[in-house]
């Protein structure tokens, strides 16, 4: 874990911004910049929510044309009524199980020190 004031390579924080001069000749003179970055699995929350909206449209079928109900109602507006109510519930609950997943990656997160490698250009390459 990090502490306060350190960076994640173990040395300690100070005031200077990303352009400063220290940093601009370090890039320049070939030696490699380090920083620390988190690294965590992310949850994309979009088939969390497409996957209940699914299962809602499964779950509406199968209470409107499974389950026997009253005659006076037509099977298809029951099913439309049952589709849209179960489909929303559905991607509400996709959603809710991305939002915990997503609370669990941050918490499994670890930290890691990166350090930029200089991009080969025409010269290094004996062009």
């Amino acid at each position: 874990m990090v502490s306060e004031g350190a960076n994640a390579d173990g040395t300690s924080q100070n005031s200077t911004s990303h352009n400063s001069p220290a940093r601009n000749a370090a890039a320049d003179n070939g030696t490699p910049e380090r920083r620390g970055i988190t690294v965590r699995r992310a949850p994309k929350f979009v088939p969390f929510m497409g996957l209940g909206g699914v299962l809602g449209i499964i779950v509406a079928a199968f209470v409107a044309y499974g389950i026997p109900g009253d005659q006076s109602f037509d099977t298809g507006a029951v099913f439309g009524f049952f589709l849209v109510s179960f489909a929303a519930g559905g991607v509400l609950l996709g959603a809710v199980a991305a939002l915990v997943l997503d609370k669990v990656s941050v918490r499994r997160s670890q930290r890691a020190v990166v350090e930029s490698v200089p991009s080969p250009t025409e010269d290094d390459a004996g062009a």
